[in-house]
């Protein structure tokens, strides 16, 4: 795969103009952290500062993401992230299914080249452009599933987090649950 197909990804992202999204977007946001990971996040789409720095999760949820990874013991350099849509909708609004669906080639073909043994969706659109388009978050979070050879589950985004306390507990356990099936993987490797 190597630094040849990642360019062939990156091109075709920042060339891109299937959507309506391309004509507001500062910058294509495709994704940060290892390249060869065992764990994949996946969250909506970038929103403000994500769009003016073209790095997905870098404002308030991403620095709270960071904190959720460091208490189990990860950090971005042992973690792939990226989105379903590659570039801002207007006014952080969710990502239409039109939209999604014009870049899910690029997220598939990101998972071929990382190769993660575990997808986390951060929130419901990921959940549900990934899980099952009848995907509810608030019952269905902390649920795994295995799905051509991933391990996936799903958890808060972590904007939800920042609005709503409440959810910070499910979230630590959702987190835990993650922490514990990436343990399980590696220990059947060895």
């Amino acid at each position: 795969m190597g630094e040849k197909s990642w360019e062939v990804l990156e091109g075709a992202c920042y060339g891109c103009k299937k959507c309506r999204l391309w004509e507001t977007r500062h910058n294509v946001v495709i994704g940060k952290g290892n390249r060869n990971a065992d764990i994949m996040f996946i969250g909506e789409g970038p929103g403000q500062q994500e769009d003016l720095q073209g790095q997905p999760f870098v404002g308030p949820a991403g620095q709270l993401l960071d904190k959720m990874l460091s208490a189990i013991g990860l950090t971005v350099n042992d973690v792939y992230i990226a989105n379903i849509v590659k570039c801002r909708p207007p006014g952080n609004r969710d990502p239409h299914e039109d939209e999604q669906e014009a870049c899910l080639n690029y997220l598939r073909y990101q998972l071929m080249l990382v190769q993660p043994k575990i997808i986390v969706c951060l929130g419901r659109i990921a959940a549900m452009a990934i899980i099952s388009p009848t995907f509810r978050i608030t019952k269905q979070r902390g649920e795994w599933v295995q799905r051509k050879g991933y391990w996936i589950t799903a958890t808060f985004h972590p904007s939800a987090l920042l609005r709503d306390e409440s959810k910070k507990r499910p979230a630590w356990e959702d987190f835990k649950s993650i922490r514990q099936k990436l343990t399980q993987l590696q220990q059947n490797e060895v």
